[in-house]
């Protein structure tokens, strides 16, 4: 276990190493984080890509790790658990130098097996929410005391520098789906909230956290939805909390212009009002219209011919029967295990009848990266064994990525040409918007700029899985640039792209 924390004088002899990279305060912590974090959302352990990112990242001026139990389903703890103990043991880098954050609340893998344990030896939860299938989520806390534990140990910290409520919201949504009444909800809310934090106050006594707060997705929704968390009432019931954390990007400006705090303040200015370190996330995924847009550039792709991509797609169905009714068929495996084998790797018939509904690009592309891909190579994996002995196998093992790769350009052409146009709209209103982001840089490097640039942000927690995207990130914070009001270049922005809710 690491011993320390994060400190104001760590931290800044951190930034003093690694000029010029870019720092500001973490609010009323006093520590100095980079402009930009390294978000742990789909990072995990045995990925050696994610480890080098992250090991890239702390070494060359990135000080603030954001993580939660349920990223990689405690995966993305304990990577970056591992690369902080390796760095500071190996004295790289000292534990005061490195604020990390994790949060708390959510029940899925693991932690929902968990309760589904708790509930059959009859101790489930308390207060509970049981929000879908294989999801709950929870803030009591007795959940939270037994998560901490659980995450320092992933972490390997005695000490965690930041602890946040992870989208509690998730009660509100509940609450709407069965029929309650908005007002009791709202009361049973912030109760649940003031609980949480009562704990919280406790842990930081204990020594386990530094600070505390809230990550919430409706902190910048407008004040009348049902399932907005008002970031002044979660302030007035703890006035200890230190840090917030919201989405924030390009197309989705409420963080900046929604006025839904007292006094005309969105949350953005309320925050900076009281001191709070504010860390935004979602920074390079848009939502726009129900699709995720992500705000980087992408390379410019023909759009193939319809009956081109309907061929692929018949190539890949035809490779997946091959393998199913011929090569399969002498293997010494379980016929159970074949049928699951054929299910697994069935995406050549969902492309034939889904191809044109995906939407956008980054749709199609996630529902490949997180879907298709992981299941197909989980065939790959367990017919490896046997393809040494199988000349068939060991051919179509080959021969099938390549048509997966055909298919997979084939039916992304579809959506990259108005998907690429689309971003080059975009590219032309952040230039115009404000003199400062005009200035040179890839896409995804002015979208970071406008964010760390606009006062009372604190740093922008962006995915960094490769070392090639924390280079992309480091090349934007060497950039100085002065943070101000930028509401009007904000309002100039939305103008053009803010699509109704």
């Amino acid at each position: 276990m690491l011993k320390g924390h994060a400190t104001p004088d760590g931290t800044g002899r951190y930034a003093d190493q690694h000029e010029p990279v870019q720092y500001v305060s973490l609010g009323r912590t006093d520590c100095m984080t980079s402009q930009a974090g390294f978000g742990g959302y789909r990072i995990s352990t045995g990925v050696p890509h994610h480890e080098n990112a992250l090991r890239t990242a702390i070494t060359s001026g990135i000080n603030i790790i954001d993580t939660s139990a349920n990223y990689a389903d405690g995966g993305s703890e304990s990577l970056a658990g591992q690369v902080l103990e390796d760095l500071t043991t190996g004295g790289v880098v000292k534990r005061e130098q490195i604020i990390v954050i994790s949060k708390v609340g959510y029940l899925q893998g693991q932690n929902f097996e968990l309760s589904q344990e708790r509930k059959s030896e009859g101790r489930p939860f308390q207060e509970l929410v049981e929000y879908g299938k294989g999801l709950e989520h929870c803030i009591h806390p007795e959940f939270i005391e037994d998560q901490l534990t659980r995450s320092l140990d992933r972490l390997r910290l005695e000490t965690l520098d930041g602890y946040l409520l992870h989208n509690p919201e998730y009660y509100l949504g509940w609450a709407k789906k069965n029929g309650m009444a908005l007002e009791d909800a709202r009361e049973e809310y912030y109760r649940r909230i003031r609980n949480a934090f009562q704990h919280l106050e406790k842990e930081v006594k204990n020594g386990r956290i530094r600070w505390y707060g809230v990550s919430s997705n409706t902190f910048p929704s407008p004040s009348n939805d049902p399932e907005f968390t008002w970031l002044e009432t979660a302030w007035q019931i703890a006035e200890a909390i230190a840090i917030a954390q919201m989405p924030f990007n390009l197309m989705e400006s409420g963080a900046a212009l929604e006025v839904n705090q007292s006094g005309g303040k969105s949350v953005l200015s309320f925050a900076a009002d009281k001191n709070l370190g504010v860390l935004i996330n979602r920074p390079l995924n848009a939502i726009v219209a129900g699709r995720l847009l992500c705000l980087a550039d992408m390379a410019q792709t023909e759009r193939m011919d319809t009956n081109d991509v309907i061929e692929t797609i018949r190539q890949l169905e035809k490779s997946e029967t091959r393998l199913w009714r011929k090569i399969l068929t002498p293997l010494d495996i379980p016929d159970g295990l074949k049928v699951r084998i054929k299910q697994q790797n069935e995406v050549g018939g969902y492309l034939k009848h889904y191809w044109k509904n995906f939407g956008s690009y980054e749709n199609f592309r996630q529902a490949w990266k997180s879907m298709f891909v992981p299941r197909v190579q989980g065939v790959f994996d367990f017919l490896k064994p046997h393809a040494e002995a199988n000349e068939n196998l060991a051919g179509w093992l080959t021969t099938h990525q390549e048509v997966m790769d055909e298919a997979f350009e084939a039916v992304g052409s579809i959506y990259a040409e108005a998907t690429a146009r689309q971003l080059n709209e975009i590219r032309y209103a952040v230039n115009s918007a404000d003199p400062d982001w005009e200035k040179e840089g890839t896409l995804s490097q002015k979208a970071i700029r406008a964010l760390r640039s606009t006062a009372g942000v604190s740093t922008v927690l962006v995915g960094m899985r490769r070392e090639s995207y924390v280079e992309d990130v480091l090349a934007e914070l060497r950039r100085p640039i002065k943070q101000e009001d930028r509401r009007e270049s904000w309002k100039k922005l939305s103008r053009e792209f803010t699509q109704p809710s």
